[in-house]
C-alpha cells in the first residue's frame, strides 16, 4: 500500500474522545486489521486523547492534534499533540499507578495501556509547552 496520511484537530472536550477513535479506526480500515488489532488501536487512542482532555488542559480548552501516517509494510504511526502544561517528569509519569489527577479518580495506567496495547511508544514532553505521544503499530498482512 502507498502511503497515507490524515491530520485532523479538535478541542479538549470529553465528548471527542469518541471522534478520535472513530476518525482512526475508519483511517486503518483500509489496512484490513484483526479486530484485535483495531481495538487495540482505538484503546490506545483513546487514552492519549484522555489525557490530553484531563491533563494537558485541566483547567481550560484547548487544541488536540491527531495524525496518523501509514507507512511502508503495513506501518501504522499515530502521535497526538496538545499544546498544554507538559510533564514534568515523563519517566515517571510513564510508571503504572502514577497520576497527577486525584486518585479517586484516575488510575494512572494511560501510559501502560498505551505501551501494551501498541508495538512502540514515544512520549516528549516540555513543561509549559505540551507534550507528543508518537505510537507505532504494525498492521500484520494476512
Amino acid at each position: 500500500m502507498n502511503s497515507n496520511k490524515v491530520k485532523v484537530v479538535f478541542f479538549s472536550r470529553s465528548a471527542n474522545e469518541a471522534f478520535a477513535r472513530g476518525v482512526i479506526s475508519a483511517f486503518v480500515a483500509p489496512l484490513d486489521p484483526t479486530v484485535a488489532e483495531l481495538s487495540d488501536i482505538k484503546t490506545a487512542v483513546s487514552e492519549a486523547v484522555t489525557n490530553c482532555i484531563v491533563h494537558a488542559y485541566p483547567d481550560e480548552v484547548g487544541k488536540i492534534e491527531l495524525t496518523a501516517d501509514v507507512q511502508a509494510e503495513n506501518k501504522l504511526v499515530i502521535t497526538i499533540t496538545d499544546k498544554g502544561i507538559g510533564i514534568e517528569d515523563v519517566e515517571r509519569a510513564m510508571q503504572p499507578m502514577y497520576t497527577t489527577g486525584s486518585p479517586e479518580e484516575r488510575a494512572g495506567l494511560g501510559f501502560a495501556v498505551m505501551k501494551s496495547f501498541m508495538d512502540e511508544l514515544k512520549v516528549r514532553s516540555k513543561t509549559g509547552k505540551g507534550t507528543k505521544i508518537t505510537m507505532v503499530k504494525y498492521i500484520r498482512s494476512r
